[in-house]
């Protein structure tokens, strides 16, 4: 079978006779609005470089038919459990009657019936309490994994098993994928699609659905003053003038001359701002860019390490590594060359 295949810009294009990559979202009673339609969102507006969907996204329930969630309508689902048997990803979102998962650990008898559908191999991904469902199946044991911070101890004593990361946006374990609360499923599922198609086409998913285009899965959820207090002085300038000059050698105390501030302030408020320390910030840029040079042009990987601020290959390497698990070799053939499954 004739498969996908990347172009010279990082953009996948089609090939004849290869279906796009079917995800399939998983409706339960009580479900959030919002978070159900996350994967629509971001999967739906994947395409080629000839402007084909790269993602089939159907949503199906426990049974066909009205499905409450946890605002004042219902949604009509009409698609049955056996949906799930046709899926490359299924996508649980978050619920506020997940009933005996959430309460004791364990499936319903419908839960596990539908989720007995799913075919080995089936990339699982979880959004919010979502993985209370993945956690009670069994699937995550011994697996990384995190969910709403509110719920994280809880999440935790039910499951002891499972190695859960409570101070994350996501986590990304191979064919097991879960998200902690709200808009950081559209963190993951933008993140899936980087993974499966590269950085051009996630970001343009994320222009579309205007959204940040990347945020790391190791930042921090859960931000005590996401937004600064109106009197305060912000890091937005140094931050600024930061992406601006990537290449160049960037110390700490630049930036926060940049804000007027003592480089003890300034990392303070920028922890509080964004989440994570500056210079992990800087280092999360700085990758971006490098993914960025690897997919869109035919610099050097030395040319791409300087360009990006590494100073050396063997830097960027260490760094993309430790990020993405990869080399820079390894990534541009992925998204540049090499042919991609869009169903893995």
């Amino acid at each position: 079978m004739d498969m996908p295949q990347t172009t010279d810009a990082g953009r996948t294009e089609s090939r004849p006779g290869v279906r796009p990559h079917r995800v399939v979202v998983l409706a339960l009673e009580g479900v959030i609005p919002f978070e159900l339609s996350i994967p629509y969102r971001i999967f739906g507006k994947a395409r080629t470089a000839s402007d084909e969907p790269l993602y089939e996204v159907v949503t199906c329930a426990l049974e066909p038919g009205p499905v409450r969630t946890d605002a004042d309508f219902t949604i009509t689902v009409e698609r049955g459990p056996e949906a799930l048997a046709e899926a490359d990803t299924v996508v649980v979102p978050a619920s506020y009657e997940l009933g005996r998962p959430y309460t004791v650990g364990e499936l319903e008898d419908a839960q596990a019936a539908a989720l007995a559908h799913i075919r080995p191999g089936t990339r699982l991904v979880s959004i919010c309490t979502g993985s209370f469902i993945l956690a009670a199946a069994g699937l995550l044991d011994g697996r990384p994994a995190t969910t709403h911070w509110s719920s994280t101890d809880h999440f935790q004593r039910l499951f002891p098993s499972v190695r859960v990361d409570a101070d994350v946006l996501f986590v990304d374990d191979g064919d097991l994928l879960t998200s902690a609360g709200v808009a950081s499923g559209i963190d993951l599922c933008l993140h899936i699609v980087r993974r499966d198609h590269g950085t051009a086409v996630a970001n343009e998913v994320a222009r579309r659905s205007v959204v940040p285009p990347h945020r790391d899965g190791g930042q921090a959820q859960y931000i005590h003053r996401p937004v600064p207090e109106p009197q305060l002085a912000t890091t937005t300038a140094a931050r600024a003038w930061a992406l601006g000059r990537l290449h160049e050698p960037i110390q700490l105390r630049d930036m926060a001359e940049q804000e007027a501030m003592s480089v003890r302030t300034f990392t303070r408020r920028f922890r509080e701002e964004v989440g994570i320390s500056p210079g992990q910030w800087l280092t999360q840029q700085r990758v971006e860019r490098a993914r960025h040079l690897l997919e869109d042009s035919d610099l050097s990987v030395d040319q791409v390490a300087r360009d990006a601020g590494f100073g050396t290959a063997a830097s960027m390497r260490q760094h993309l590594q430790a990020a993405l698990g990869v080399s820079p070799t390894a990534y541009r053939r992925t998204f540049r060359a090499a042919p991609t499954d869009s169903r893995r």
